[in-house]
């Protein structure tokens, strides 16, 4: 399985001139833990996650005064579409992160989260029921043997 199956191409962008809370306002409404910081004078796309709020708000500041360009990542790892999840999980693993942004040649592809390898391998293995069912439970996990 290859990290393009797995991703998702739908990201939150922000800039670094974005106060850290229209930045969590935005993850918040979509249900994601990180957004991509485009920089049009960065190397790169850098990445904030929903740590870096936290720790900026547990640290005292004001988040609606704060901008995201003093909580950005900028040294990151980027991912290639057509990585295998076990590599992506390694890099993750590695570096201690558990976002990747998604890059093919200079364009952005979207973002792959441990959450995200997480559903893919357990598809895969059969262990997600029907998505309408809702949650799998305990028992249901229990009775599953995983190779």
């Amino acid at each position: 399985m290859l990290v393009r199956d797995a991703m998702s191409p739908l990201v939150v962008e922000v800039g670094p001139g974005h106060t850290l809370r229209q930045a969590a306002r935005l993850m918040a409404e979509r249900n994601v833990g990180a957004a991509i910081v485009m920089d049009p004078d960065g190397e790169g796309p850098g990445i904030l996650t929903e740590r870096d709020v936290l720790r900026a708000v547990a640290a005292g500041e004001d988040p609606s005064e704060v901008l995201v360009s003093s909580h950005v990542t900028t040294s990151v790892v980027y991912a290639e579409p057509s990585w295998s999840l076990d590599d992506a999980a390694a890099a993750m693993v590695d570096g201690g992160f558990r976002h990747l942004v998604v890059l093919e040649g200079p364009e952005l592809q979207g973002v792959l989260s441990v959450r995200d390898i997480t559903r893919a391998w357990a598809k895969d293995r059969g262990l997600l029921g029907d998505p309408g069912a809702g949650p799998a439970t305990a028992k249901d996990a229990d009775a599953v043997a995983i190779s």
